[in-house]
């Protein structure tokens, strides 16, 4: 049974980010549970969830959002996510050995996001952006129907 909207984690991503869409994509197929809900930076909610954030560190990178409203970014948000996908644990507490290693890696593929994206073929990109656009219209039916 999907979880209630309340213990949902809420993912802002980059909407204009191919790869961003992309890597997000690959997560939400891993997310069986249907605990994440994606929400595009560029739209109110965001604007709502990050409002003590500035534009700038708004976009500067993903961010997620728990449950209770407490919200991790960049790479400080990977080990979190990481811990609601199966076999995800693991992974996660190799992350949480090495923050800073962590945080320059995502920071590293977040700057060069545009040239990383070129090595994704556009097909794929296109089902990526219906995969999460999927994900987010049945969410909100969902929550709609309540």
């Amino acid at each position: 049974m999907p979880p209630q909207a309340a213990q949902r984690w809420t993912v802002l991503y980059d909407g204009d980010c191919g790869l961003c869409k992309w890597l997000l994509a690959g997560l939400l197929r891993r997310d069986r549970a249907r605990r994440l809900r994606p929400v595009a930076l560029q739209g109110t909610e965001a604007d709502a969830l990050l409002a003590d954030l500035d534009p700038a560190e708004r976009m500067s990178s993903w961010h997620l959002v728990d449950p209770g409203g407490e919200r991790v970014s960049a790479g400080a948000a990977l080990p979190a996510l990481l811990r609601l996908l199966p076999r995800g644990r693991f992974p996660a507490s190799v992350l949480d050995r090495f923050p800073r290693l962590t945080s320059a890696g995502y920071r590293w593929v977040a700057t060069h996001r545009t040239g990383l994206s070129r090595f994704v073929p556009q097909g794929a990109k296109r089902r990526a952006s219906a995969q999460v656009r999927e994900r987010e219209l049945e969410l909100e039916l969902e929550e709609g129907a309540r």
